[in-house]
């Protein structure tokens, strides 16, 4: 049975499933076109068993689904308007200045 999810729980998926420099990737890949995970794997020079945790964990959040095509499944952002808020999360982020970093950027190694 589906349920909506809270506001806080869709935020926590979203912001993990970007915490990882390749799902990020994965992501921008996917705004651009779906793809079949042999393809991503080599446009992102990762191996197929890295890659294929990091879907499985997109997956997860809901951010990305399958789509059966022959005998093989190709990828695709669950819905198109994640593009549009990957775009605008990109464009808000580079307008904040460049030198700023998080309080714990030293000691938890973010930003």
């Amino acid at each position: 049975m589906l349920t909506i999810a809270s506001d806080i729980e869709v935020l926590a998926r979203f912001g993990r499933a970007l915490a990882d420099p390749i799902r990020c990737r994965i992501l921008l890949a996917l705004r651009e076109a779906p793809a079949y995970p042999a393809d991503l794997a080599e446009a992102l020079d990762v191996s197929r068993t890295r890659l294929s945790n990091h879907l499985a964990c997109l997956r997860d959040c809901g951010l990305v689904v399958t789509v059966p095509d022959g005998r093989r499944t190709r990828y695709e952002l669950a819905d198109e308007r994640l593009g549009h808020a990957l775009d605008d999360l990109r464009t808000a982020v580079v307008a904040v200045e460049g030198d700023r970093r998080c309080a714990d950027a030293d000691d938890k190694g973010c930003c």
